[in-house]
């Protein structure tokens, strides 16, 4: 089943608590907390992400889906672990080298939160392949981080598609997440390349019907859920975090 996470960066200041709300009940898995130092790319989101993740911390059961694209990757990592989020996502082309990232997935883990890897569209997907037996999930940017409401690339489908391939042939138990352009149109296209779980902000959030947008943004062609369901096997072989030294 596809999850969708919703991204929380398009909310209009002046509406956002009703909006949280809304997204609260409208049936979406998570909500995305999109991070942004202006420094790692143009924009600056703390204080206004910190802001929705008190508000909802208070008042909502569903996970926190935290992306962080910034600099300083532990830096932010404890100032959002104290929301006890699901899983914190940071990007590989922040981390200097092997051993920061290394670092950070043991670090993050030992907060007990799950930890995921984000490639912006120029990254190589190769890139991330040594790192995936250590994580829970891989974050795919459909579009250059920074900014939302951008049209998706179509490069980036391959890529999802590539990752996906490389997983299943070798039994790695992952999630992978779609980030950008998520909508109607583009939907269909990241979940058959292999993408489980869809991050939708725009096409959510200036809808007239939030629950009936992710309800369609959820909705999966039958043929390949079957496929889906008929020929993948079940796994589990994520190395323990004791060991993650050695990737």
């Amino acid at each position: 089943m596809v999850e969708i996470s919703a991204s929380v960066l398009g909310l209009k200041e002046t509406n956002a608590i009703k909006q949280l709300y809304d997204l609260e009940v409208s049936g979406i898995d998570y909500f995305h907390i999109d991070v942004m130092d202006g420094e790692f790319v143009k924009n600056n989101t703390v204080d206004r992400m910190v802001e929705y993740c008190e508000y909802l911390n208070s008042i909502s059961l569903l996970p926190l889906d935290v992306h962080l694209m910034v600099k300083d990757i532990k830096k932010f990592v404890n100032k959002f672990i104290v929301f006890e989020p699901n899983n914190i996502t940071f990007h590989l082309e922040a981390c200097k080298d092997e051993n920061e990232v290394k670092e950070l997935i043991k670090y993050i883990k030992n907060n007990n939160c799950k930890v995921g890897i984000s490639i912006s569209p120029k990254t190589n997907i190769e890139e991330i392949y040594r790192y995936l037996p250590y994580i829970h999930n891989c974050l795919v940017m459909t579009v250059e981080p920074g900014e939302g409401g951008q049209a998706l690339i179509p490069e980036t489908i391959d890529k999802i598609n590539k990752l996906y391939k490389y997983v299943k042939e070798n039994e790695i138990d992952i999630d992978i997440e779609a980030d950008g352009g998520i909508n109607l149109d583009t939907a269909n296209k990241a979940k058959e390349a292999g993408a489980n779980i869809l991050v939708a902000g725009t096409s959510i959030v200036q809808s007239n019907n939030y629950a009936e947008t992710v309800k369609k943004l959820k909705s999966y062609c039958t043929e390949q859920l079957f496929v889906f369901l008929k020929f993948v096997p079940m796994y589990s072989n994520r190395i323990p975090w004791e060991t993650v030294e050695h990737c």
